[in-house]
């Protein structure tokens, strides 16, 4: 690894880092190479099309696919900023990098992450609004209150994000630099550190801490409501409504804050590289694959509206294969 000895002190400044990765093994570094190329693939497929199915179809303009959207958005940027990297390393055994660098991937993954636990919360809300009060619905989740929903979680989620990423990269860093994960995460960077760190932890379990249980308090509240609305109404088919508009939010909120809770929100005394790794990858890269599946599998006018998408780009494929054949055909 680099080093760079400072003008004074009798230690050295760690100017890069050594992500381990998962595997050792030449065999294994191949078989997750494989793997993990797969499922970023079929992430980055599932959500364009889910942003493509939304943005082309006119009847899915409403505030509740204007959020799907921003979550497919996110979902595309959370496996991007690790993934690469992690390839590379896997294929190319470059496994070093830059401190920059880190901080850099660390600050952006903590904003994704932070802007999608909020954004959730404005689902859940959105959710309460229309089975609660479907008639006040449209005036009062209109298309600015939309906008500043969205720019709401995003700002908060980057705030966030700019408070961890100070409090971790203003530590000092002088020994070891072998990062016992794939990506440069909170956990396996303080554990570096060779200064004392728990001032700095017990602030960000506290932020993450609060922010985290206002979020999770606030959906959880949305949906009894939501339960106690759809228990006091004796019309059919309500439950069959209800479960169409929020099984596929409630799933995937249950999945995203398990994960994301059982990785941040604890002591770094707890830290264990092997499990962490795993948790890690269930909300960097199942929660991106399983969410456009989720939301379209479960979602009535997604899955329409998508068999519309591919029912066009067959047909535009089709027609560019005619085109191509009849020059042949008429030499």
């Amino acid at each position: 690894s680099e080093w760079t000895t400072m003008a004074q002190g009798n230690f050295s400044r760690v100017t890069e880092f050594i992500l381990l990765g998962l595997s050792d093994t030449q065999e294994l570094q191949f078989l997750f190479f494989t793997l993990f190329l797969l499922a970023y693939t079929m992430v980055l497929l599932g959500n364009i099309m889910l942003l493509v199915t939304i943005s082309t179809n006119s009847h899915l303009h409403s505030p509740m696919y204007f959020f799907l959207s921003n979550l497919s958005l996110l979902d595309l940027l959370c496996p991007t900023i690790t993934v690469p990297k992690m390839l590379g390393a896997l294929l190319l055994e470059h496994k070093e990098i830059s401190f920059s660098g880190c901080l850099l991937q660390h600050f952006f993954l903590i904003a994704v992450v932070g802007t999608e636990i909020f954004l959730l919360t404005v689902m859940a809300y959105d959710r309460y609004m229309a089975v609660c009060h479907p008639l006040r619905y449209p005036s009062i989740v209109s298309t600015k209150l939309c906008a500043q929903l969205a720019v709401g979680t995003w700002a908060v989620g980057l705030l966030n994000s700019l408070l961890h990423t100070s409090l971790v990269f203003t530590l000092s860093f002088c020994g070891p630099n072998k990062i016992q994960q794939y990506y440069c995460d909170i956990p396996p960077v303080l554990a570096l550190s060779c200064s004392s760190t728990r001032s700095r932890e017990l602030v960000i379990l506290v932020v993450a801490g609060v922010l985290g249980s206002s979020a999770c308090v606030v959906t959880v509240v949305s949906y009894i409501y939501i339960l106690l609305e759809i228990l006091s109404r004796n019309s059919p088919g309500i439950w069959q409504k209800a479960f169409s508009t929020c099984g596929s939010h409630l799933t995937v909120v249950c999945l995203f804050y398990g994960t994301t809770i059982c990785t941040y929100v604890r002591p770094s005394f707890t830290y264990s590289p092997p499990r962490d790794r795993v948790v890690s990858m269930l909300y960097g890269m199942l929660t991106p694959l399983l969410n456009p599946i989720i939301y379209s599998l479960r979602n009535k006018e997604v899955k329409r509206a998508l068999r519309r998408v591919i029912s066009r780009v067959r047909s535009a494929l089709t027609r560019e294969e005619n085109l191509a054949q009849s020059p042949q055909s008429a030499g």
